[in-house]
């Protein structure tokens, strides 16, 4: 744990100190959306702003370059299997960090818009964005091992997330209609 702390602890202040940024923006995205007469306003820059928030730290830890193994594992499992045998720290930060990466993402992509307010269509975003980091990582050989493995757990960390919102998901609003 120590360890994880002394590579990512920038990560970790860096996502601390643009919270206040962070608020800023929302504030400043929900009051040009107001004034543009959107819908809903607050909940819809609170949703983009916090997908942003949420991932962009993540997606900076796993596109850092590091020394390590590379390779490509395509066969579902296999490296899960591996991590679970591990010491409880390294099975920890390895499921829990990749339940994570996409966790803002899922949680709130279905509230922002009902166009997303479904599971399956989390799923597929989260799936399609995690093949994509996948991808990033073998392609710009980053030191870093590309495994199915790791597009199964961001995706279902997405898909646990947005259910664990769904009380708040965003609902079709008829045309011409502002709802208050």
């Amino acid at each position: 744990m120590t360890r994880t702390l002394d590579m990512w602890g920038n990560v970790i202040i860096a996502g601390f100190l643009a919270l206040p940024l962070a608020v800023l923006a929302v504030l400043v995205l929900a009051r040009i959306r107001r004034r543009a007469g959107h819908p809903a306003p607050v909940r819809t820059s609170l949703a983009d702003v916090g997908i942003v928030v949420g991932t962009a730290p993540w997606i900076w830890m796993i596109l850092t370059p590091v020394t390590g193994q590379t390779g490509v594992s395509l066969v579902p499992f296999k490296d899960l299997a591996a991590v679970v045998s591990a010491p409880w720290d390294t099975v920890l930060v390895q499921v829990g960090g990749n339940l994570l990466v996409f966790a803002a993402l899922g949680a709130l992509l279905p509230v922002r818009t009902a166009r997303m307010a479904s599971a399956a269509r989390i799923a597929a975003v989260a799936a399609a964005c995690s093949t994509l980091v996948e991808v990033l990582q073998y392609g710009l050989r980053l030191g870093r091992f590309s495994s199915i493995d790791d597009v199964i757990v961001n995706t279902a960390g997405a898909v646990l997330s947005a259910l664990i919102t769904r009380r708040w998901w965003a609902r079709s609003i008829p045309a011409g209609t502002v709802p208050r």
